[in-house]
């Protein structure tokens, strides 16, 4: 990538290119083809999918360290972008074998360390859907709004794929979707023509195919150097992410994959801790959480719970209040509070 300041994050940015970056067709046409808009009126099912992700470059730039397994958020990298495609029918992982936050399927390019075209033939073998979405390992930002645009895009144009572009205007081809039958078109075509695919530039590939484009500066961020990382890192505890960033960190560390209003649970924990004490807090929503699992542990759980809490602690505040009426008894009529 060239060199430019990651969106929301001050000081030093990405490093200049990368060694996918050689790869990546500088001369291609800049324009940002979205394709035609899907009608609003009958919008689209999800397509079936399945996800191939690259994890088993070299990392030369990272001095060779593990680099699907570098953390950004307390979370590897890997597991942050398997996150971005959780609903993937299958999910295909080239690399040596690792524990991931989710199961996966596992497959290795030969050589091993082949490059890209060899790891991607080593994947779509393992592959049965009409789409496969292409990844690589060290994209932080990555989302599933993402994926889910980059799959709309394709299906709503008859490209063989919609590949993000970055801050630049460059292609990220290993950040995109493509038909699965065009892939395999082009990777026989080349197999038959060069004899092998490994050490192929990707770019073989991806200058053969009709593409349209998505501009995509933040979710197209790659981390190839360790100032990459550290831009990453501090992004994310910006006070607009951090929040965010932790409680799906905590999720993500616990198993858990549950939908939370939690702006719901910051203001019960603000309404406990001015209305009742700060300890309180803490202590709330953790038994909101315990009565909700309780009750079935879903999104309508928690929400009722907090709603529950919160209103106990706006009772319990308003009787610190100097004009507080007295709570008229809870009597049947014709008895007195004695008489019960």
């Amino acid at each position: 990538m060239t060199e430019y300041e990651l969106p929301g994050a001050p000081g030093a940015g990405p490093d200049a290119v990368g060694d996918r970056d050689r790869d990546r067709g500088r001369d291609r046409d800049r324009e940002l083809d979205r394709g035609p808009a899907p009608d609003a009126a009958a919008p689209l099912e999800p397509a079936a999918y399945d996800a191939l992700v690259l994890a088993g470059g070299g990392a030369r730039r990272l001095g060779g360290a593990d680099k699907p397994g570098v953390r950004v958020g307390g979370r590897a990298l890997l597991d942050r972008v398997l996150a971005a495609c959780a609903d993937a029918r299958t999910t295909v992982v080239v690399a040596d074998p690792r524990p991931t936050s989710r199961p996966v399927l596992w497959a290795r390019e030969e050589p091993p360390g082949g490059g890209p075209l060899a790891a991607l033939d080593a994947g779509i073998r393992l592959s049965t859907a009409e789409y496969v979405v292409l990844l690589s390992a060290d994209l932080p930002f990555l989302d599933g709004r993402t994926v889910d645009e980059l799959l709309t895009t394709l299906r709503t144009s008859p490209a063989d794929g919609a590949v993000l572009t970055d801050a630049d205007g460059r292609d990220q081809p290993l950040v995109a979707a493509y038909r699965t039958a065009a892939l395999r078109r082009e990777l026989a075509a080349l197999g038959e023509r060069h004899g092998r695919l490994a050490g192929l530039p990707l770019r073989r590939l991806t200058g053969s195919l009709d593409l349209t484009r998505i501009f995509g500066p933040v979710a197209s961020f790659d981390c190839d150097t360790w100032d990459d990382i550290a831009a990453a890192r501090a992004r994310i505890r910006e006070h607009g992410h951090v929040l965010d960033e932790w409680i799906t960190a905590v999720k993500d560390e616990l198993g858990i994959d549950l939908d939370v209003d939690t702006g719901v649970l910051l203001d019960l924990a603000r309404d406990a801790a001015h209305g009742v004490a700060r300890p309180a807090a803490p202590l709330t929503t953790f038994l909101v959480g315990y009565a909700a699992a309780r009750a079935g542990g879903d999104r309508e759980a928690v929400a009722e719970a907090a709603r529950k809490a919160a209103a106990l602690a706006t009772r319990w505040a308003d009787e610190d209040t100097p004009d507080a009426a007295p709570a008229a008894p809870d009597a049947t009529p014709g008895t007195s509070p004695d008489a019960r």
